[in-house]
Order: C-alpha cells, then sequence, then structure tokens
C-alpha cells in the first residue's frame, strides 16, 4: 500500500514540484499551504512524513515542527524541511524558543535547502520511509 506523504507548502510552484515527486515515487500526496492547515492534517491523516517549509502565512513551519515534536503522538513522524532559509538561521529560531520558556525539540530528520533536485528529494524521502 502506497504511503502518504504530506507536503505544507504555500508557494504554488512548490507544491506542485513535490507532489509530481511523491507521485513518480509512489507516494500518495497530502498538501497544505500552512502550518495551522498542516497540524490539522498531520493529526487527522497521520502520514507516513511531512515534508514542510519554513516561512508560510497563518503558521508557520518553524511552529508547526515545534508542535508536532512536543506533542507525544505526533513525535514520531519524519519531517524533513524543505525551506529557502539556511538550516542554521532554522536551528537558531528553536534555540530562541527554547530560551523564552518551550520545551526544546531534536532537529528534524532531514534538512534540505531550496532549489532541490527532485533525485535529492526523492532519495531523502526513501531513506525515512522506503
Amino acid at each position: 500500500m502506497a504511503k502518504r506523504v504530506l507536503s505544507v507548502d504555500d508557494d504554488p510552484d512548490i507544491i506542485a514540484f513535490v507532489k509530481t515527486v511523491l507521485e513518480e515515487n509512489n507516494y500518495i500526496p497530502l498538501i497544505a499551504r500552512n502550518g495551522e492547515a498542516g497540524l490539522a492534517m498531520v493529526r487527522e491523516e497521520r502520514p507516513a512524513l511531512v515534508i514542510l517549509d519554513v516561512l508560510m502565512p497563518k503558521q508557520s513551519g518553524i511552529r508547526m515542527y515545534r508542535e508536532m515534536k512536543s506533542d507525544e503522538s505526533l513525535k514520531d513522524i519524519p519531517v524533513i524541511i524543505l525551506s529557502g532559509i539556511a538550516k542554521r538561521t532554522f536551528l537558531r529560531s528553536q534555540e530562541a524558543l527554547t530560551e523564552f520558556g518551550d520545551q526544546p525539540v531534536p532537529e528534524p530528520e532531514a534538512y534540505i535547502e531550496k532549489p532541490v533536485e527532485p533525485e535529492e528529494l526523492a532519495d531523502t524521502i526513501k531513506s525515512f520511509i522506503g
């Protein structure tokens, strides 16, 4: 049975790109356009993996990631961050939130900076969910 993968991004071009990579590799793509919708979909659909952008309207990927990794029922779902933001900047944002009283969270399972080649994204997905 094909595994479901949630892509959370607000850029229509990235959504189309990720959806194509997922379909070509026999995964079922689920799409959310912001962190708020993405978190709701994670809770409802329980995808095998989440591909998450950092900067989005409504709720950022930074906050969605933190909420997932702080939730006992969601923390084991692997997350690939796919962002134009440097990994170092993302990690600093997580450190800052921890300093302001939030619980520390682990680093994402993978961090890919845009632009990404389709093969790199597919290989990264496969390394986590086969």
